[in-house]
């Protein structure tokens, strides 16, 4: 972990966090420059391409993107995942917690993490529904949660044939092209969980993870015990815990946006100001009022 975390941005185009295009326009020294500038030649900071699934991913991929910055080596703070998150690497490995990372399939994560990359990453990125991803990666969330696995564990051969296939492409959108016709094509037509597993989910994520997981038990016709084990299973988390990560997945866009803070906690049901702040350090890395204020932090030459 890096010193002074509290001083580190909450990176909105991150792994975690929705991607915004951008680019940052922040100048560094001349040097080498990795092959994967070749797919943006020119371009110095942070460049983000969005893209929608397609037809055939639906449901299972959210969205996609594919990404290149090139600035001074840098570390970032990044908000939890209530979701999958796919990364397909096109340049030099990146950082994550202190560990060199190239392509991986990571779960869901109930804690903070840091990111950082030592002058130059680029890559393909896509944000699977954390119940659907198991049609695509051929195993359930539930075994990625809080893990970073390599691609090539997940996807065995194929991981290889989709970096070569996406490093081949001419640009952003061929890329994107490529990787959903190929993805497409290797989706199980199999249902990836039983009905009552995506019922719980779809009732914390429609009440950003305020309703009573009792409740939710009764609904199902399940005891509580049961809808926990095979709940966690399937995603990663037993229902409680996944819903306070999504209730602060949720306050950290209002908060984002400005949103008086008194506000925040009262409407997402938290006890008082105090067991907000608590739950947000402790899964945000941070106390709300730093949140939208805090830096990036240089990485050491």
């Amino acid at each position: 972990m890096v010193d002074g975390i509290n001083r580190m941005v909450l990176a909105t185009y991150g792994m975690s966090c929705p991607v915004i295009a951008a680019v940052t326009g922040r100048a560094i020294a001349d040097g080498p420059v990795n092959g994967a500038a070749r797919f943006y030649p020119g371009h110095v900071g942070l460049s983000v391409e969005e893209f929608q699934p397609a037809p055939a991913l639906r449901g299972v991929v959210h969205r996609a993107a594919d990404f290149y910055e090139r600035a001074a080596p840098l570390r970032r703070l990044e908000s939890p995942l209530a979701g999958v998150v796919l990364i397909v690497s096109l340049g030099p490995d990146m950082e994550i917690d202190g560990r060199a990372t190239g392509s991986f399939v990571a779960g869901v994560w109930d804690r903070p993490t840091v990111t950082g990359h030592w002058g130059e990453q680029a890559g393909y990125q896509l944000y699977l529904d954390l119940i659907e991803a198991r049609r695509l990666l051929g195993i359930p969330a539930g075994e990625l949660a809080n893990r970073l696995v390599a691609l090539e564990d997940v996807l065995g051969s194929f991981a290889a044939e989709l970096t070569e296939r996406l490093a081949a492409a001419r640009d952003a959108k061929d890329r994107d092209a490529i990787a959903q016709r190929l993805l497409g094509a290797r989706l199980s037509d199999q249902p990836a969980t039983s009905p009552e597993i995506h019922y719980a989910l779809a009732r914390l994520r429609a009440t950003c993870g305020a309703v009573n997981v009792e409740t939710v038990a009764r609904e199902v016709g399940w005891s509580r015990r049961h809808l926990a084990t095979r709940f966690r299973e399937a995603v990663g988390l037993p229902p409680k815990a996944l819903g306070r990560l999504i209730r602060i997945e949720h306050a950290a866009k209002r908060v984002h946006a400005g949103d008086p803070l008194a506000d925040i906690a009262y409407e997402g049901g938290y006890a008082d100001q105090s067991h907000f702040n608590r739950d947000f350090r402790e899964l945000v890395g941070c106390t709300p009022t730093q949140f939208p204020f805090v830096q990036d932090v240089r990485s050491a030459a």
